[in-house]
């Protein structure tokens, strides 16, 4: 579920191209496996549509007639609409560089929300969930094959003295791969907590159900962090942020189409939506479209890195059976 302009541009696109959307550099394409954006600022996943049959396993479609309607609203200068279709939900108003695109998969480095014990300015007052979300990425190569396509990318400056990322994005007709991986190049000890942030497009998030979660404990955020159990499965009816203490596979179900969420090496799965108070960038009716099921490391599994180690934090996004 993407902005009209951005998925314009994708069904403009016929192989792979670079363009410009929302101001920032995006790389495009639109195959024979499906279809994928990213944009390089932040190495940020936009859009994730797998080839046509999935796609219409998965009621992700959108009809000819919805798409004539946006690009009807966009000329008019009616506020951007949603096309459905895709995995991933994006904002129609993103903010202007050198703000952060809301959406998508952002990748939170090396601290996630105000768990900053990473960073390095004087007062620890750096941006929340990090500053390379925010960084312009080089896209170093892109391997395809008939399956799909693989895209490393790195950043061309540092961040943090002793801590510096790449990233792997991998995308085929049957899944969505992200990997955040953290090398150590320094000379002591550093704790770092990190996320991707997957705002997963849904039919209405109040009638989502979040499988896989029964049993674990939680920090309700929306509770000054009050700690809980999970007592059966999770029903989605209102504002909602909490971080689960498992590392189980999980599946949205939002009545249309069910994903599974697997996640490695995090034993921390946040699940996020504002409610009827969202973020400045979010039009309230574009909030009940998405719900965030995050691969994270957060206060309850912070990662300790010594000199020449490395970690990899990943999230991979399915349909379920």
């Amino acid at each position: 579920m993407i902005p009209a302009s951005l998925k314009a541009l994708i069904d403009a696109t016929q192989g792979q191209r670079r363009c410009e959307w929302a101001g920032r550099d995006i790389w495009l394409a639109n195959e024979d496996w499906g279809q994928l954006a990213v944009s390089l600022q932040g190495a940020q996943v936009l859009h994730y549509l797998p080839a046509p049959k999935t796609a219409q396993t998965a009621g992700a479609s959108s009809s000819a007639p919805e798409a004539a309607r946006a690009a009807d609203a966009v000329d008019s200068g009616a506020q951007e609409p949603l096309i459905p279709g895709g995995w991933l939900w994006v904002t129609p108003t993103p903010q202007q560089v050198p703000g952060a695109i809301r959406g998508g998969i952002p990748l939170c480095w090396p601290w996630f929300a105000d768990e900053n014990t990473a960073d390095e300015s004087p007062d620890r007052s750096g941006p929340m969930h990090g500053p390379v979300r925010r960084a312009d990425w080089h896209l170093d190569a892109v391997d395809e094959h008939e399956e799909g396509v693989e895209l490393h990318l790195s950043l061309p400056e540092r961040f943090h003295s002793q801590l510096h990322p790449r990233a792997v994005i991998q995308a085929n007709a049957q899944r969505l791969h992200v990997e955040l991986i953290t090398e150590h190049v320094g000379d002591t000890p550093v704790k770092m907590t990190a996320a991707l942030h997957s705002y997963l497009a849904v039919d209405q998030v109040f009638a989502c159900r979040v499988e896989g979660l029964a049993g674990a404990r939680y920090l309700d955020k929306l509770k000054d962090f009050d700690e809980s159990e999970q007592q059966g499965e999770l029903g989605v009816r209102s504002a909602i942020d909490r971080i689960y203490h498992s590392n189980a596979e999980v599946i949205l179900d939002d009545g249309q189409r069910r994903l599974r969420i697997a996640r490695h090496s995090s034993d921390s799965a946040v699940v996020w939506n504002p409610g009827d108070t969202p973020p400045p960038d979010t039009p309230p009716e574009a909030a009940r479209r998405f719900l965030c099921v995050e691969a994270a490391n957060t206060r309850l599994d912070p990662v300790w890195l010594v000199p020449g180690a490395q970690h990899m934090l990943s999230t991979t996004i399915s349909l379920a059976d």
